[in-house]
This record gives C-alpha cells, sequence and structure tokens, in this order.
C-alpha cells in the first residue's frame, strides 16, 4: 500500500510455504489475496514477493504465466515493488539454517538468480515506480575459509559489481529506479554498520568515478530492524553511519528479535524457542557490549549450561517474533529499535521508500504466539506497523 513520501509497505510472503511458481501463486491467491480484502480493499496494495529460484525460473520461460499474474495483479489492484531475494532454495519445512546463504555471492549461480529477479520484476512492476530486490550480505562467515578468503572476496565482489552493472542496463531501457539490498544480519559477512561499511569501501575499492557513482545508484542495503538490533545498534546512528558513507537505504524490514535477561526461568522457556529449520544466533551482552556471540540457540543454551556464570547481562536472539503482541512474561522484544528507526525516517523522510514487514517463523513459533490462522496474524501485523507510522506521521 502507498502511504506519505512515496513510502510502499508490504508483508514478505516468505512467510508462505512454496518453492514452484505454482506453490508461490496458490499462496498469492489464497492468503495475500485475503489479508488484502482486510487491510487495502479499496486501494492499491503492495506486494513484498518471496520468489526463490525455482519458482524464478520457470515464471521466466513461461510468458503465459507472467501474463496469467499480471492479470491477477491487474483483477485485485495489487502491485509487486519488491522481491526477497534472500533465500535461494527450500524457506519452510526443512532444515535452513546456515544453508539460507547459499550459494554466496561468489558463485554464478547466486548473481543469475539475482539479475533474474530484476528481469521479472521490472516486467510486472507498475510502470514509473521504483523496485528493488534483497539479497544476502555476500556470504556467511564461516563459508569465508582462509584458504580461500581471497578468491572467494573477490568473486563477491565482481558479481556485485556486473549484478550493479546488469541492474544499470535495465534501468537505461526502463527509466525505472531499480536497486539491491544487501542485507546485514548476526554472523553474515557483515552483520553490523561498522562492517557493512567497510565492505562497500572494499566494493568500491579501485572503482572510476563513474563507476563507483553506479554501484552505488544500484547497490545498497536492506536494513532489518531485527539483525541491527541484535547486534545493540541504535537505529539513528547506524543509519547516520551508513549513509554518511554514500550508501543508499533500499529497504526496510520492520521486523522485532527476542530479548530477555538469561536468569534460570527465562532461559529455561527459552527452549521452546529452539526449533530445527531456521538459524537463531544469539549475542550476550554485558553492559550494553557484545562480549559473546554463538551460531545458534542450542549451542548458546548449552554453553550456558557450562558456565552458568558467564551468562552477562542480556541476551538477544535472532527469532523473528509477532510485532503485534509482546512475547511471553519473562522475555521482551527490540521493537524499540524499529520505532527508533521510524523516528529517523520521519525526521528526514524520504531517503528510504520501501518497508516490508517480515515475521517468518509463523510456523514454528512457539503455540501461544501463533495461535492465530496466519491471514489473522497478518492482519494485525499489518494494524500495529500503520499504527507505528502513523504515530510517526508517515501514514
Amino acid at each position: 500500500m502507498r502511504l506519505k513520501h512515496g513510502i510502499h509497505l508490504g508483508y514478505c510472503t516468505n512467510i508462505h510455504r512454496g518453492e514452484t511458481w505454482e506453490e508461490t501463486f496458490a499462496a498469492l491467491r489464497t492468503h495475500t489475496n485475503a489479508v488484502r480484502l482486510r487491510v487495502a480493499p479499496d486501494e492499491p496494495y503492495g506486494i513484498g514477493l518471496r520468489l526463490g529460484a525455482a519458482a524464478a525460473e520457470e515464471l521466466a520461460a513461461k510468458r503465459d504465466e507472467r501474463d496469467a499474474f499480471r492479470r491477477w495483479l491487474d483483477e485485485t489492484n495489487s502491485y509487486v515493488f519488491t522481491i526477497n531475494g534472500f533465500p535461494f532454495g527450500a524457506f519452510h519445512g526443512t532444515r535452513v539454517k546456515e544453508q539460507v546463504f547459499a550459494p554466496d555471492w561468489s558463485t554464478e549461480a547466486r548473481l543469475v538468480y539475482t539479475n533474474r529477479l530484476f528481469d521479472l520484476l521490472d516486467e510486472i512492476a507498475p510502470a514509473g515506480i521504483e523496485a528493488s530486490v534483497s539479497t544476502l550480505p555476500g556470504s556467511f562467515k564461516e563459508f569465508i575459509r582462509p584458504e580461500t578468503a581471497g578468491y572467494q572476496l573477490d568473486a563477491i565482489r565482481r558479481n556485485l559489481r556486473s549484478c550493479a552493472r546488469q541492474i544499470e542496463s535495465i534501468r537505461e531501457k526502463s527509466g525505472r529506479d531499480l536497486h539491491l539490498g544487501l542485507e546485514p544480519e548476526p554472523l553474515g559477512m557483515f552483520e553490523n554498520s561498522a562492517e557493512t561499511v567497510d565492505f562497500f569501501g572494499s566494493l568500491l575499492e579501485g572503482a572510476s568515478g563513474d563507476e563507483r557513482d553506479l554501484i552505488l545508484r544500484n547497490i545498497g542495503v536492506n536494513y532489518d530492524t531485527c539483525h541491527l538490533a541484535i547486534e545493540y545498534e541504535e537505529p539513528a546512528a547506524a543509519i547516520g553511519a551508513l549513509r554518511g558513507a554514500g550508501i543508499r537505504i533500499s529497504k526496510i524490514h520492520l521486523s522485532s528479535a527476542l530479548k530477555l535477561r538469561p536468569n534460570p526461568a527465562a532461559l529455561s522457556r527459552l527452549r521452546q524457542f529452539q526449533e530445527g529449520v531456521y538459524f537463531h544466533q544469539v549475542l550476550v551482552a554485558e553492559g550494553g557490549e557484545v562480549v559473546r556471540r554463538f551460531k545458534d540457540l542450542p549451542d548458546a543454551l548449552a554453553w550456558n549450561e557450562d558456565s552458568p556464570d558467564e551468562a552477562g547481562d542480556e541476551w538477544r536472539v535472532h527469532f523473528h517474533v509477532p510485532l503485534h503482541t509482546s512475547p511471553e512474561e519473562g522475555f521482551g522484544d527490540t521493537r524499540d529499535h524499529l520505532s527508533g528507526l521510524l523516528a529517523a525516517c520521519a525526521d528526514d523522510p524520504g531517503w528510504c521508500r520501501h518497508f516490508e514487514f517480515e515475521t517468518y517463523t509463523w510456523e514454528v513459533l512457539p503455540p501461544a504466539l501463533r495461535a492465530r490462522d496466519v491471514v489473522d496474524q497478518l492482519t494485525a501485523e499489518y494494524g500495529w506497523c500503520l499504527a507505528e507510522m502513523e504515530r510517526h506521521g508517515l501514514r
């Protein structure tokens, strides 16, 4: 949906199962349209589309399917303004964990997939509106091996520059503003604002003035409020650092992380958030400073059993929890970071126009947090987001 200052708001359809185009389109017709009818029945409805590699390849190969999709968008007064191109393969019902970072940007497969998403997006999105794709932060830290790090980093930078040139070629043909957003995530190749600025410095290294402008025009950051909150960043400072380095904010993911004081009762209840599909990285802080990082929640809990006196005074867990409700007693969340980011947007509107909320964990939430039907849940998420955006003068 369209808000003030040219802002588009949608939810990311990665909450729904679907790897083939048939499955993806079925979820849009069944769930997304039901949400639309509740929250925006009489106005244009923006969709944040998740399109995996298999679905993207199928859709690109079948003009009749693209035509049918465009007709459905017209019939439902809907439009696609952004695509989540982070998860390449299966994203539900199987072990995803670190494989969500694969293939990474050192591979041809990731470049081909992302270029295909931009081709599709330019064809599907309404004429004249800017359109974005979000993607992983280059790679996963553990994928970068010391003996091959130089080669891997060179390949990542080379492929991203190639993608920037491909985006520019589409821009020149259609006149559309297109951009790719690299999404910092805990234990990603770059995970906080400082590492992101450093990475962009390396991406631009050796580029001529024109090529530097081309890269910064077409590649920016997808700022996920859950991820940066886990890193104990302050939103105004993080945004200031990124924009101060000339980095475009391509898209904002409105999301919230789980946080807690690591007392025995809270840690015992935290076990209900363990599940076998997604990574739930944990950052441990003492006095507001990160002192320890864990790849996944079971690792953190096992370590705490062996070292209970070193638990710090706060844990932040990469588990996207619903925005519209607080976790159960004993837990907190990081919605304050999201609100701080919206305040920064209100102070200087227009530097980012793509907003997408992304609570993709609905299937694996503890029962108390997913007691509603998914359409009910998404409708409630819209209600919270719109109220918060209105509070900051953005609606």
